[in-house]
């Protein structure tokens, strides 16, 4: 169970890491219609941000 919970953490880090790149490409292109796509990758990194950190806990907790 422990080797799940950390193959799904490192999911999610690479998650994270992929639409913190996607929003910094939107932000960097400009243009008329990019910061409403730059807003959405960045939601999209904190929701992932979020569910690696609560990965995190339960892996914690079912170490313990």
């Amino acid at each position: 169970m422990r080797d799940l919970f950390t193959i799904l953490m490192v999911l999610a880090m690479l998650a994270v890491v992929g639409s913190l790149f996607v929003g910094l490409f939107f932000m960097a292109r400009g243009g008329r219609n990019d910061p409403r796509r730059s807003n959405k990758a960045m939601r999209l990194r904190v929701i992932l941000q979020g569910a690696a950190l609560v990965l995190f806990v339960i892996a914690i907790l079912i170490k313990g």
